[in-house]
């Protein structure tokens, strides 16, 4: 099921459960999935009281409790507005940004753990990205702004030494 508290442009309720079920179908995740779109706010609220973090995020997973149905699987929460706001700066549609956090929420579900997993969950959102058609993945992303962090961190690096290094 598929609740929107807060719109994104370009994606119906009919749409995103279409892509929930095919995703989910391709991720072998068995059970029922519900996906919660919503606001910034609420994500922070969410992340604080099951995370300890105190500041929105883009996408929660809740696994289904040990003792539920075998029908359910878990929920996904998914900021709407932050999905908006990435997919403007990496030039997509918040529709497929809002399908890449549902990928990654799904995977989450089937047990991956990005944090700790050596690649594994990356590998396999690269693999289901590519067979759903989406665009660069969250692990990928993440993985490139470090990159670029760090590099440019040694360039600022290396051309303060090159300010004070001394003249002979």
């Amino acid at each position: 099921m598929v609740i929107f508290q807060k719109r994104v442009p370009g994606l119906t309720e009919l749409a995103l459960d279409r892509f929930v079920a095919r995703a989910r179908r391709a991720v072998r995740l068995k059970g029922r999935v519900n996906v919660l779109l919503t606001t910034s706010a609420e994500m922070k609220s969410l992340n604080r009281r099951f995370r300890g973090k105190d500041k929105p995020t883009d996408v929660l997973s809740f696994p289904a409790e040990p003792g539920a149905t075998r029908k359910d699987a878990g929920e996904i929460a998914i900021s709407a507005e932050i999905a908006t706001k990435n997919a403007r700066s990496l030039g997509h549609a918040p529709a497929e940004e809002v399908k890449i956090l549902v990928l990654h929420g799904l995977l989450h579900l089937r047990g991956y753990d990005h944090e700790c997993d050596n690649g594994q969950m990356a590998t396999r959102e690269k693999q289901l990205r590519a067979q759903l058609h989406l665009p660069l993945g969250l692990i990928e992303r993440t993985a490139s702004e470090e990159k670029t962090t760090a590099r440019t961190a040694r360039n600022r690096r290396q051309a303060a030494r090159r300010r004070h290094r001394p003249q002979l």
